[in-house]
């Protein structure tokens, strides 16, 4: 009469095995700095708002202007000035490094004003928002003759950096841009993306942009 072979694992490895799957799960991921993010607030009356940051994958706020703390208390007008101080509200923070680099522009160092100044516009942004982008960024990007810049948008930053307010606004539009630069080109063309241009101006709008180097 035939007996069925059974193969036994050996419990040590098996548990070895175990403890491997779940130290190389629970690994932390590389955190990322996000630069000077800056938020543009436009409502349709002057309103007294709260406004929150959260890090779903963990992460954290260390600079802003005006103090965060566990969130923004502020007054905005219907010119976008904040506490009567301020055109934005500005933070920087760190979060796992999760953002999209497959899909971008290569653009000469030479080149990245009017780059910048087009692509901006192309996604919503006007005026002193543009301006205050290329005022800080352009002097400090000069150390490479090529830069390869990959947008960052709700669908990548949302799940990294949430954004709330205490009174929802019709229209948000946020756009960081992950820049590496290089004094080579590189040996793979890069992707062009598709730019979604249907953001509206309208009613009460929140804009904000940030840089990942």
């Amino acid at each position: 009469m035939k007996t069925s072979q059974r193969y036994l694992f050996p419990l040590g490895s098996l548990l070895c095995i175990l403890y491997l799957f779940m130290c190389t799960s629970c690994e932390p991921k590389e955190e990322q700095l996000v630069y000077k993010p800056n938020i543009y607030i436009y409502p349709e009356e002057n309103m007294n708002l709260e406004v929150y940051l959260d890090f779903p994958q963990g992460g954290r706020v260390i600079a802003s202007i005006p103090e965060y703390g566990n969130y923004w208390d502020v007054f905005v007008d219907t010119t976008g000035t904040i506490d009567y101080s301020y055109r934005y509200l500005f933070y920087e923070s760190v979060q796992p490094d999760e953002w999209q680099r497959y899909e971008g522009w290569l653009v000469e160092q030479n080149d990245l004003e009017s780059f910048f100044e087009a692509n901006l516009l192309k996604y919503g942004f006007k005026g002193i928002e543009i301006d205050d982008f290329i005022e800080y960024w352009i002097p400090r990007l000069t150390s490479f003759k090529y830069y390869l810049i990959y947008p960052q948008t709700q669908n990548e930053i949302n799940p990294l950096i949430d954004l709330s307010f205490s009174i929802v606004p019709d229209n948000i539009r946020r756009l960081f841009y992950y820049i590496h630069g290089d004094d080579e080109l590189p040996e793979n063309p890069i992707q062009e993306p598709a730019i979604d241009n249907t953001f509206e101006r309208e009613g009460y709008f929140v804009v904000e942009w940030g840089v990942i180097i």
